[in-house]
């Protein structure tokens, strides 16, 4: 069943006719990037589209890139004469640099895409936009299914349509208003360009399309059902399909912005504690929500039956001296009265060595939160975990926490230790020379009781 047969069915929602696979996704560097690519007339609403779709996905592996920005700036003899240049045309764009862009992004490699001015008709040549790697890519354009090369290269191809009289509206709107343009030229070049130029190459390339979005923006079930999609595709981090003892708490703009601060160098003491103890807090009440509960009924003030649950009461934590003491103040704030045990392994390297435990003595019967912020090679997680065993914890009652893990940690201790459940905030990508964790937090001990040199 084709996009033309499955427009017919519906006028609320998208229309779907089959992903179709494309031939670059079988190369294995490639499959991990799922492209998407958004066409659609002028105006019709792609841009909006796509913002509604990444703000609804609350996910950092999510990027944007416009066609329009790699537009081909004007040479002195076209500017002279812009009204009679067709910017809706294909040969208006710098197809093989796009090409090349899209190549590197899908073999996870970070691209910088040029900065185009609008009024003035030229790229940028002082800045570019930075555009990392990522998962999922959304390529929005006017043009994007009319070159080959680039539809081969899309897992998923979405057309956005809209009314004709809708989209010649938005279009005078968006360039007297953005652009510097005065309504006459608009249309001229509207009757002139525009509309022989989606009749010729954008309304053809509307077969290729696996979904097509009838009124744009304002059409939210299909976005609904685009970014459940997509949901299914971003799924989760690789490793959490290795280990189902492996749990990374939900990333959103909220996580990843109070990483980028934590992580920045230059950051002042003050904000790194203060973003730090909200992601610890984030990772201590999500680590709760693995223990035992039992169900409680309680009388509300209505006098209504609420039937709830009962919190875990044998429960301490232990902290990894000295970093994992900087998890202490978020457990104490959701566990009032919790016992906590301390554990010092000194590290150097990849060699540890335990030098001092202080643990409850019923430490046996409870259920314990292990907290360290860093997980790097795994090494000192390992010994403090083998400690807790010899206690008398069984392996299936101990919570790793932690704020950033290593690949190489999560490999040594969800391995080792298959019953046991390990909370973070983030995966980084893993260790360097020195085996620290990078891009990584530092000396995070350091940076979070002020007793680093800076």
């Amino acid at each position: 069943m084709d996009a033309a047969v499955l427009e017919s069915l519906s006028s609320s929602a998208a229309h779907f006719s089959g992903c179709h696979p494309s031939s670059s996704t079988s190369s294995s560097s490639h499959n991990n990037v799922f492209l998407i690519g958004v066409s659609g007339g002028t105006a019709s609403g792609k841009t909006t589209v796509c913002d509604m779709i990444i703000q609804q996905l609350q996910d950092h592996r999510v990027v944007l890139v416009n066609q329009d920005s790699f537009y081909r700036g004007l040479t002195n003899d076209e500017s002279k004469r812009v009204h009679e240049y067709n910017f809706d045309h294909p040969d208006a764009f710098d197809t093989e640099q796009l090409v090349e862009t899209l190549i590197k992004l899908k073999s996870g490699q970070s691209v910088q895409v040029p900065v185009y001015d609008f009024k003035l008709h030229q790229r940028a040549s002082d800045r570019y936009r930075q555009v990392n790697a990522s998962e999922v890519i959304i390529l929005e354009g006017i043009l994007v299914f009319h070159e080959p090369r680039v539809r081969d290269m899309m897992n998923m191809k979405i057309f956005v349509d809209a009314d004709p009289d809708v989209r010649l509206g938005r279009r005078i709107r968006r360039d007297t208003v953005e652009r510097g343009r005065d309504v006459h030229s608009v249309l001229e070049q509207y009757a002139k360009f525009v509309k022989p130029a989606f009749d010729d190459f954008i309304l053809p390339s509307k077969k290729y399309a696996d979904i097509i979005i009838p009124r744009g923006g304002d059409n939210c079930v299909a976005i609904d059902l685009i970014v459940q999609h997509i949901h299914t595709k971003l799924g989760q981090h690789c490793l959490c399909k290795i280990y189902p003892n492996l749990n990374v708490i939900q990333s959103t703009f909220q996580t990843r912005g109070m990483h980028t601060l934590i992580r920045d160098k230059e950051i002042s003491k003050h904000d790194f504690v203060f973003y730090s103890d909200r992601l610890i807090r984030l990772v201590v009440e999500h680590g709760l929500g693995y223990l035992p509960f039992t169900e409680k009924q309680v009388t509300t003030p209505t006098g209504s039956i609420y039937i709830g649950v009962d919190f875990c009461k044998k429960l301490c934590g232990v902290s990894v001296i000295r970093s994992g003491e900087s998890m202490e103040n978020a457990l104490r704030a959701c566990c009032k009265g919790i016992k906590i045990g301390k554990i010092l392994i000194h590290r150097e390297g990849d060699e540890t060595q335990l030098i001092y435990e202080k643990l409850p003595k019923d430490i046996s019967e409870r259920h314990v939160l292990l907290m360290d912020p860093v997980l790097g090679t795994g090494n000192s997680a390992s010994q403090a975990i083998e400690l807790l065993i010899k206690k008398g914890v069984p392996e299936s009652r101990i919570i790793f926490l932690n704020l950033v893990s290593a690949p190489e940690g999560i490999h040594c201790v969800c391995k080792h230790f298959p019953h046991l459940k390990v909370v973070t905030s983030e995966i980084d990508e893993g260790l360097n020379d020195q085996f620290r964790v990078v891009p990584g937090l530092g000396e995070f001990g350091d940076r979070y009781f002020g007793t680093d040199d800076s």
